[in-house]
């Protein structure tokens, strides 16, 4: 085995154990979600809060999200959003932001720049489990492109990568 196959191989499981790790993070961070009911109506406030915040400090919040495989399985990416608005109406919520992709399994950490940032629409929406009994609970997945679902957005996970932004 040759140098450079082996730090090839080296370099593909440290893809996959990142995978693995924000799977778990990702799946974590639902349940918890789950479990504090927070309904959309919360959630609006929180975006509504990161929106502020970035138009007066550049501030994008770390994000999770499952991206839907062809074989119909997920897998978790991670990214950066630039909140641009939450738009209220005819009893939806919609997101209006920016993504900075900085993981996913086919392209592994992707550093800021590296490839562009895109306007992203997300809806928030209230949703009732019943796997564990009757429970209320919020859903944020993406409305403008099939594939990207639930995201979960880290309030205290903050950056200023607004120079990347760039739509």
């Amino acid at each position: 085995m040759t140098g450079s196959t082996l730090l090839n191989d080296y370099r593909r499981w440290q893809r996959f154990q990142e995978q693995d790790r924000l799977g778990r993070e990702h799946g974590a961070a639902v349940r918890k979600l789950e479990g504090s009911g927070a309904m959309a109506s919360k959630l609006a406030e929180a975006y509504r809060s990161m929106a502020g915040r970035a138009a007066a400090e550049g501030a994008c919040y770390r994000t999770l999200f499952e991206r839907e495989q062809e074989d119909g399985s997920t897998l978790a990416c991670e990214g950066w959003l630039f909140i641009r608005r939450v738009i209220s109406e005819g009893g939806t919520t919609r997101v209006r932001a920016t993504m900075l992709e900085s993981f996913t399994l086919e392209h592994g950490r992707i550093p800021p720049g590296e490839r562009p940032a895109y306007s992203i629409t997300l809806e928030l929406f209230d949703q009732i489990s019943i796997q564990r009994g009757m429970a209320m609970s919020s859903r944020v997945d993406r409305q403008d492109a099939a594939g990207d679902i639930r995201f979960v957005t880290f309030v205290d996970a903050v950056q200023n990568y607004k120079a990347h932004m760039q739509v």
